[in-house]
């Protein structure tokens, strides 16, 4: 049995969302140090351009800023990768967004962000760029990674309706969507994460003891937890693992309510 190449990504392309910050880019990162071509996207170009300019140093990385809410800027998305690839071995959908509102005053325009980035986003760039992962599947399979949340899981104490909402809705998603895909030689699969430091998670970024002592492995996640779970799935050693969602998330599910 021969494992050395199962998690190689050498010759394959990648597009993340989200990807000029946070957990998109400890995704982009690790795609690169396995050699990948990455692209990234995201909404803000100067903060996406200065992103892929210093992950240059890991590996080939371009920058494709759009986005992802609306049909007309994914379409803007998928043609301009065209113009620079034939086809798409990795999609990972990562772009996401949150809104924090008591129940009462919770407004709809939270509701349809986070919707939009978070649901939408996922099933419409998936579909549009469904030939480009055709194309690549030949002798191996193509990738389609959704990135939900253990919050989508398990409750906590935020009053984030529209969030927790998106990422249930992302984690049955990737179910409906793997039994379709499969067909046509592309695997669909996502990740929970748990506490990762970001600007959406300010409360990992900014993690004090308490905080950590309620995660069981007693530690917030590290960019290269989140890298190796992406690249797992990423490459022909997730193969086999076909619409399911993995938490990573130190344990906190474990003990979730």
């Amino acid at each position: 049995m021969d494992l050395s190449h199962l998690f190689s990504l050498e010759g394959r392309t990648a597009l993340v969302t989200g990807g000029s910050r946070g957990i998109g880019r400890m995704i982009a990162e690790g795609f690169l140090a396995q050699g990948a071509k990455v692209y990234i996207t995201a909404r803000k170009a100067e903060a996406c351009d200065a992103a892929a300019a210093e992950m240059s140093a890991l590996g080939e990385c371009v920058s494709l800023p759009a986005d992802v809410s609306t049909l007309d800027g994914i379409a803007d998305l998928v043609a301009r990768y065209g113009e620079r690839e034939p086809s798409l071995d990795i999609l990972v959908n990562n772009a996401g967004a949150a809104w924090g509102a008591s129940f009462d005053e919770f407004p709809e325009s939270g509701w349809d962000k986070v919707m939009n980035v978070n649901v939408k986003s996922v099933f419409f760039l998936t579909q549009a760029l469904k030939p480009a992962l055709e194309a690549a599947a030949t002798d191996h399979l193509a990738k389609v990674l959704n990135i939900a949340s253990v919050d989508g899981l398990s409750m906590n104490l935020h009053e984030t309706y529209s969030y927790h909402a998106s990422k249930a809705a992302v984690i049955h998603l990737t179910k409906r969507t793997a039994l379709r895909l499969i067909e046509d030689r592309i695997v669909v699969s996502g990740i929970a994460p748990g506490a990762f430091a970001s600007e959406m998670n300010r409360d990992a970024a900014n993690a004090d003891d308490e905080y950590v002592a309620r995660i069981p492995a007693r530690r917030i996640g590290t960019p290269e937890d989140m890298a190796a779970a992406a690249v797992f799935l990423a490459s022909s050693a997730g193969d086999y693992v076909v619409g399911q969602t993995l938490p990573v998330d130190g344990g906190v599910l474990l003990v979730a309510h």
